[in-house]
């Protein structure tokens, strides 16, 4: 089955050819990292219309890099949910009016939902059920992935996204966006002990988190030594920092791992590029005797792959829709309205 995605939730305008869910026959992708860094991050209205301008002509050149023509393709897919409303609606018009022309199903994919199914195209053995952490620039959980369209949130942030936090963190230390991977890259060899950073514990739900006071306290440390003329350990700082988004992700998927015995894990979106994630993740889940799936960098962040192989699965299970289907700026990963 061959399924055209397409992806636009924020600045990233993508369309994949995928073929029975893993695998990818093209993935084409035009960003607009350079146009947004001027601006220190995304500008939604921005984004949507580079959107518009992209989109037709990418889906072209995505068939054509495939060897596949029109008539060829099985279904549409496309991210409908969540994401900077404009631009989701770009990618979610621009499906109806392919699958409509084509006669084509309609799928809907839930873009969290894409992040995990990254790991499909990545790990052709990997099925579920499996434990994924998802990490991104706004959002943050812990998913049990039961079947591939059967998921159940153990826990997520309370407030701050982890990558939310990457970013302004880095932005405020004047790191080019987008921000997470310069800190990342300037953490390498810093001194996580120099600086007191603290880690949250949320709520009654062992599996929460809260990274708003984190965020605030190296924001005020980094305000502090400017107002008082003290010069700042950059690799030191974001070094701790790092660490301590580690510290409070880490144990509680330990604890995940413990309570339903579990032994495959996955860790999805695009904070799942940081090293000192990638690196605790690995150490810990070794101890434990369980296997850990990471996907690339290149399919850590947004990427029209990733859709077309959810897509896959959400078709087998009957999850397709009419031309009635709006676009989302937020929605649960199990389908709910937020």
């Amino acid at each position: 089955m061959k399924i055209m995605a397409i992806e636009s939730s924020c600045d990233e305008t993508a369309v994949s050819i995928v073929e029975d869910g893993r695998n990818v026959l093209t993935d084409c992708i035009a960003s607009q990292v350079e146009l947004h860094r001027i601006y220190g991050g995304v500008v939604p209205e921005i984004a949507s219309r580079k959107h518009i301008e992209a989109i037709y002509g990418l889906a072209d050149q995505a068939l054509e890099k495939a060897g596949v023509s029109r008539q060829e393709l099985d279904a549409v897919a496309v991210t409908y949910a969540p994401g900077l409303i404009g631009a989701v609606l770009v990618g979610v018009n621009f499906a109806k009016a392919v699958a409509l022309s084509l006669n084509k199903p309609l799928i809907p994919v839930h873009h969290i939902r894409g992040h995990i199914a990254a790991n499909y195209i990545a790990y052709p053995e990997l099925k579920p059920p499996f434990l994924c952490l998802v990490v991104s620039g706004g959002h943050t959980m812990i998913v049990d992935v039961k079947d591939y369209t059967d998921m159940s949130i153990l826990g997520t942030t309370l407030d701050d996204a982890a990558g939310e936090c990457f970013d302004k963190v880095a932005r405020v230390l004047g790191m080019p966006y987008p921000g997470g991977a310069a800190l990342d890259k300037m953490a390498v060899g810093g001194d996580e002990t120099h600086y007191n950073l603290p880690r949250a514990r949320a709520g009654e739900n062992p599996y929460d988190m809260s990274f708003s006071g984190l965020k605030t306290a190296a924001l005020n440390l980094i305000h502090h030594a400017e107002q008082v003329g003290e010069e700042l350990n950059i690799p030191d700082l974001c070094a701790g920092f790092s660490a301590a988004v580690s510290d409070t992700l880490i144990p509680r998927m330990v604890m995940a791992v413990k309570e339903t015995g579990y032994k495959h894990v996955a860790v999805a979106g695009g904070v799942a590029a940081n090293s000192r994630i990638r690196g605790d993740m690995n150490r810990a889940m070794e101890e434990l005797g369980v296997q850990v799936y990471m996907p690339p960098l290149s399919l850590c962040g947004d990427n029209a792959a990733m859709i077309g192989s959810q897509a896959y699965y959400e078709y087998l299970a009957g999850n397709v829709a009419d031309m009635s289907l709006n676009a989302y700026a937020t929605k649960s990963i199990l389908g709910e309205t937020l």
